[in-house]
């Protein structure tokens, strides 16, 4: 391995190890810190000997790979197992390392992960058939722990940024099954910056002389708008120290999508998102106040999904100002939130109705094909539909009235909007 290799591991390394310290060391003893270290230690010898020799079609040492999959993982909050489970997610499937050896060295929690990631073999299987086994198979241990899913999604996010290598038809089918399985499961786990990445990427592939028009579009449209936005953000942050706000101001620039495409012709009103991070709820009303002050408000732009979040699963204030000659969609949330909104399932204190989902799972796996894509993409979109005690409850996007009273046998619901279904015995 050539130097410049070797820095680029040694650097990536450092940083999934301070990652892991930073998130999961104050919660853990000196002695759990220590082995889950030595633990790591041990995966990164293990996966850099085991793919040792091994190169992908790009010529690339195949050790990078599993090496970033880890480095996302760390990223989005994923613990100690996971990220041996990242390392290690294709020792099994191509080098003479077995599961069991997994197991022995790193204990059952990680051989399950890594079996998740692992493809069905089977040559009496045709290759649709060993892909539909191998759907499945994930299914079932995504059931037992969710991270299986999240592991795929690093995976499957890095193969898409390194997929030129491949022929075009293959790159065309990796990037359509990610579209149709893995961004919708991103959605329901509420991980909306993962689908919309994946879908990007995947979209990027599919349509490539569609992206790149669009992406010099959006560059042209960056350096039209620079100083604006440039003195826009330097008013706001001005407007916030004057009432002693602590903040964080992010520039979102809409990432690739048929939606966005048709929407490039309304300019930065549509492709971009100034996202305001505050300390606490109190904080993004008073952000908003101030905002509103410095800005006149767009009428009947103003959304609040602070405490019932969207039904596209984000947490935030949502409105759009006039800035001199720009109209500006703002979002402020809180930096908690926004952690939320970024790794959904994976970030601590997020609330993951692990029943519902596992009943997802479970509907797939009961489809008439492997993956009932139509069925997936519904569950990942919902809408909140609000009970006579005025407690929220989560439907389906295309959900009708009838659903909740009737899933959840009580008489009466309100839809929003404060309108009432009464529904009678025998109706």
């Amino acid at each position: 391995m050539v130097k410049a290799d070797r820095r680029t591991e040694q650097r990536m390394v450092n940083e999934i190890m301070e990652l892991l310290v930073t998130h999961y060391g104050g919660g853990l003893t000196e002695e759990d810190l220590d082995q889950g270290i030595d633990s790591l230690s041990r995966a990164i010898e293990v996966a850099r000997r085991s793919h040792e020799g091994q190169l992908r079609k790009s010529g690339e040492p195949y050790f990078f790979h599993p090496l970033r999959v880890a480095h996302r993982a760390a990223r989005h909050w994923m613990d100690f197992a996971s990220i041996n489970a990242c390392l290690l997610h294709d020792v099994v499937e191509d080098t003479p390392v077995t599961l069991a050896e997994v197991e022995e060295q790193f204990g059952e929690e990680v051989a399950l992960l890594v079996n998740g990631l692992t493809k069905v073999a089977a040559a009496e299987l045709s290759r649709d058939a060993l892909k539909a086994e191998t759907y499945r198979k994930t299914l079932l241990l995504a059931i037992e722990d969710v991270r299986v899913l999240c592991l795929k999604f690093w995976d499957r996010m890095d193969n898409l940024e390194t997929i030129s290598a491949l022929n075009p038809a293959k790159q065309a089918l990796i990037a359509e099954e990610t579209r149709k399985i893995y961004v919708p499961l991103a959605r329901h786990l509420g991980m909306g910056s993962v689908a919309a990445k994946m879908e990007a990427l995947s979209l990027g592939i599919l349509y490539p002389k569609r992206g790149e028009r669009y992406q010099r579009v959006v560059r042209a449209l960056q350096m039209q708008a620079g100083p604006a936005l440039r003195k826009i953000r330097s008013n706001i942050s001005q407007a916030f120290d004057h009432q002693k706000l602590s903040f964080a101001l992010r520039d979102r620039w809409r990432p690739f999508s048929i939606a966005a495409v048709r929407a490039v012709g309304r300019g930065l009103a549509t492709l971009y998102t100034l996202e305001i991070q505050v300390d606490t709820t109190m904080d993004a009303y008073l952000a908003l106040g101030v905002l509103h002050r410095l800005y006149n408000p767009i009428p009947g732009k103003l959304r609040d999904h602070l405490i019932v979040p969207s039904q596209f699963g984000y947490q935030s204030l949502k409105t759009s100002v006039q800035a001199g000659e720009y109209r500006l969609r703002v979002e402020i949330t809180t930096r908690k939130l926004a952690r939320f909104n970024e790794s959904g399932v994976l970030t601590p204190g997020f609330e993951f109705r692990e029943a519902n989902f596992q009943e997802l799972m479970r509907s797939l796996l009961d489809g008439e094909s492997a993956i009932d894509t139509a069925s997936l993409r519904l569950a990942s979109a919902s809408i909140q539909v609000y009970t006579p005690g005025v407690k929220s409850a989560p439907c389906p996007k295309a959900a009708v009235p009838l659903t909740l009273p009737l899933l959840s046998m009580s008489n009466s619901a309100y839809m929003p909007g404060g309108r009432a279904l009464t529904v009678r015995p025998g109706s």
